[in-house]
């Protein structure tokens, strides 16, 4: 039963993976042909098993160091605030409730329902020169910086659409703390931190490493909001590899970035497989 949708994934998506990645380690010929035609800098393995050059013609570009930098930067501060701000509100839903939490809860899901490239084009127009934001400190004649084009805007861009999911996600897991747990820590004398600290924080701890794992990759390997609000160099990973392969006419270079981009979600994903893991062997079923 699970033959069709296998070989499904496997044609679509496994095959074009394994063709790319032979054309990143010069495997020119065969389907990867026309692609080795039009293409510049294309290193071929010229007798050899494989070569490894279009890797190195990549980490040694100048623009490199800089987009690893920015890319790394932004999806880490970015995930660090999506998570404090989703924890947050999820606390808040889950200890208080009332009418500030339910703001704040439709507040951040409300990305959900706007696509990324409108939302990207409003925060762009909304921070631009002759922008909102601008416009109110100048009318006070206060002279604030435009924060488009740069990695301040790409950041906040990120948590803007990143919020929904990994809310929906952490708040779901604090509702699921048992009342009673709460309730045993507070006749215990626990404060509020404490609670927070040692029962509803592990217990929803594989919702928030769920959340920490999707927002850090869907992050890492953005290409809308760092295209419009962020600046043409450096710029993030996203952005680099389809200048690499449609401006700069450098397709192998392009592919190399990619399995880059997807060596590094790989290793995210550890945590994402450990938290499935862990939560499969707690209820029984490994």
């Amino acid at each position: 039963m699970a033959l069709p949708p296998i070989l499904v994934l496997g044609t679509f998506i496994g095959f074009p993976i394994g063709l790319a990645f032979l054309f990143s380690i010069g495997f020119t010929g065969g389907l990867n042909e026309v692609l080795s035609i039009i293409g510049q800098d294309v290193r071929g393995r010229d007798g050899k098993l494989f070569t490894l050059q279009a890797y190195k013609d990549v980490i040694a570009d100048p623009r490199f160091a800089g987009d690893v930098k920015t890319t790394l930067i932004v999806s880490f501060v970015a995930t660090v605030f999506v998570l404090l701000f989703s924890t947050g509100i999820g606390l808040l839903q889950r200890l208080r409730g009332g009418k500030l939490s339910s703001v704040l809860t439709a507040l951040s899901l409300t990305p959900l329902f706007i696509p990324v490239v409108i939302s990207s084009w409003a925060l762009y127009t909304f921070y631009g020169s002759a922008g909102l934001y601008r416009t109110i400190f100048h009318s006070f004649g206060i002279d604030v910086p435009q924060i488009t084009s740069t990695m301040l805007a790409v950041i906040i861009g990120s948590i803007w659409v990143s919020l929904p999911f990994a809310t929906l996600m952490i708040t779901s897991g604090l509702q699921s703390v048992p009342n009673a747990l709460i309730e045993a820590a507070q006749d215990a004398g626990a404060s509020l931190i404490t609670i927070i600290r040692t029962v509803m924080l592990p217990l929803a701890l594989i919702p928030i490493i769920i959340a920490l794992t999707f927002t850090s990759i869907g992050i890492l390997g953005s290409f809308t909001v760092p295209f419009f609000l962020g600046a043409n160099q450096p710029t993030m990973f996203g952005v680099e590899i389809t200048n690499f392969f449609s401006v700069y006419n450098r397709p192998q270079q392009s592919i190399v970035m990619a399995f880059i981009v997807f060596a590094a979600a790989s290793g995210i994903a550890f945590f994402y497989i450990w938290a499935n893991f862990r939560n499969a062997k707690e209820s029984g079923r490994v």
